[in-house]
């Protein structure tokens, strides 16, 4: 397991703070709606709509609390090394770890001599 800055184990994220806070945020949105669509004192309160706001508001605020944490989960240390095609461009010949080094001469063939072709349009 992954060590945090203080030096303790890192703590991974659980599921139990997501849902906690979206059941709480439901039925303040249920109650909330029971109440406000009653229309008046001498009415009974509206248990559909109340329940239905429950759902509504507790699916929503479940999607968005996972998403943030899913966001901020750090890449494993792992996956910075690169390797294959992703590899540092400092260990590439002509990448960036050799700029303002002298370049070797290349090797001469009999291949460079021979003419060029002119442009026939010109």
């Amino acid at each position: 397991m992954a060590n945090s800055s203080t030096g303790g184990p890192q703590r991974r994220n659980s599921v139990k703070a997501p849902l906690i806070f979206s059941a709480v945020l439901a039925l303040i949105a249920g109650l909330a709606t029971m109440i406000f669509a009653t229309g008046g004192a001498e009415q009974e309160l509206r248990f559909d709509l109340g329940l239905i706001a429950v759902g509504i508001a507790f699916i929503a605020s479940l999607l968005v609390s996972s998403l943030l944490l899913m966001t901020e989960k750090p890449n494993p240390e792992h996956l910075s090394q690169g390797s294959g095609i992703h590899r540092s461009s400092a260990n590439i010949p002509g990448g960036a770890g050799n700029v303002g080094k002298p370049t070797p001469p290349a090797a001469h063939t009999d291949d460079d001599e021979s003419p060029r072709p002119t442009d026939p349009t010109a």
